[in-house]
């Protein structure tokens, strides 16, 4: 039930003691404004590593060949290791796990794009259909590459909307026929990459990699090999890039422990690599804003420790007239309530709204981007705090209380 009189006697008590509610308040704001402001600049720190990974499938390998650095049953090192079209098939249908695969290479002799009388130099990537799954590759007009292009040997090209603005000047691509590298492709498809290596993949043209093999250089020569692992675990993965490895080495002849011969880049390792680092982060966060809490907490235990010594007489007075124990300590607990309740409140506020004026002025980074709480969290903390705080002034009031009223009244 609503107490008037005891609301009027706090805000009194509050309006008497102005600086040293103020030194209450600000201890508890400051912990719940330090512990937003932590949880969300590890929240940017996380996003921003995170963004490094969102340009292509988290659960991804990828595969490219080098030179030899050990000598193996008679060969000098120093060969080059030149991986080939059956070496798509081969892990396709020999290694269990795979879920998407997709060799790629580039044509670097003439990158040379145009369209009428537009001209311009973009990178030409070959690939097969699951490449776009694996890179992440958003389709908004028409289609990516297909298992009829590659098969049908077909002159079609993707094209990005990058590629699109420079040559296409605001006119309809799809079905336009534009020069690459002085052959005529068809643009089935206009494209936009997540891209996080300032704008690389954006500037970037597929063709199917059957068609540009047969007209460019007549090889079967692939530079890469990228794929996905599915729902296999970090232990998992690993077992499978020994396994690829096990047998490229088999079939081009050199040691198994030639860490430079067939080199391949785990991102399911490193994934969860960074999730384990930003796990460690939130941790060490949590310790640092929890230990402010604290701080804060004492500070409000030692000035609810003061008020009732302060009022110890008045204490007294209240019991000879029939208070209650509980009437006595509620009454305190409600003052320790109300400051607590508001400073963090403040805290609060001031702790997102500098994480949002932090997210709409600061440019994103590659490691730092949209810092923001876990709001759930933030108020977790704030109740949190209330309630210690509360408790903070339960105990000394609650030893004030038991205090007999003679005793009280003797008090100086």
């Amino acid at each position: 039930m609503f107490d008037l009189d005891k609301w009027q006697e706090i805000f009194s008590t509050i309006e008497k003691n102005k600086l040293r509610t103020f030194l209450t308040g600000f201890s508890v704001a400051w912990g719940i404004f330090m512990l937003i402001i932590l949880l969300g600049s590890g929240r940017g720190l996380e996003n921003g590593v995170q963004n490094q990974f969102n340009s292509s499938a988290s659960n991804s390998l990828w595969m490219w060949s080098d030179q030899t650095t050990l000598a193996y049953k008679g060969m000098k090192p120093g060969r080059r290791i030149q991986m080939e079209n059956s070496d798509y098939d081969m892990i396709r249908n020999t290694i269990k796990g795979v879920e998407y695969i997709s060799p790629r290479n580039y044509i670097w002799q003439n990158t040379t794009l145009s369209y009428k009388r537009e001209f311009g130099n973009f990178d030409i990537r070959t690939v097969y259909p699951d490449y776009g799954i694996i890179e992440k590759v958003q389709v908004l007009e028409g289609r990516f590459v297909n298992n009829y292009d590659i098969e049908k040997f077909r002159k079609v090209v993707i094209i990005s909307t990058v590629v699109k603005d420079a040559l296409f000047k605001g006119e309809k691509p799809l079905d336009k026929f534009i020069i690459v590298s002085g052959i005529p492709f068809k643009v089935v498809g206009v494209f936009t990459d997540q891209d996080n290596s300032n704008g690389e993949n954006n500037r970037v043209v597929y063709l199917p990699m059957s068609t540009a093999q047969r007209v460019f250089n007549g090889s079967n020569h692939v530079q890469l090999i990228s794929l996905t692992t599915g729902t296999a675990t970090v232990d998992q993965s690993k077992q499978m890039v020994d396994e690829i490895k096990s047998k490229m080495a088999a079939k081009y002849k050199f040691d198994p422990n030639d860490k430079r011969a067939v080199q391949i880049w785990n991102n399911v390792e490193e994934y969860a690599k960074v999730m384990k680092l930003f796990a460690g982060i939130r941790l060490f966060i949590w310790i640092i804003g929890i230990g402010t809490i604290i701080a804060g907490i004492v500070g409000v235990s030692n000035i609810m420790m003061i008020v009732v010594k302060e009022r110890t007489k008045e204490i007294g007075i209240r019991k000879a007239l029939g208070a209650t124990p509980w009437g006595i300590i509620s009454l305190v607990m409600q003052e320790a309530i109300l400051i607590t309740g508001f400073a963090g409140y403040i805290g609060l506020l001031l702790g997102i709204g500098l994480l949002e004026l932090i997210s709409k002025y600061m440019p994103p980074s590659d490691f730092f981007r949209n810092p923001d709480a876990n709001f759930s969290i933030a108020i977790s903390a704030t109740i949190l705090l209330i309630f210690a705080g509360a408790l903070a002034g339960f105990v000394p009031a609650r030893k004030a209380a038991a205090v007999k009223p003679v005793e009280a009244l003797r008090d100086e």
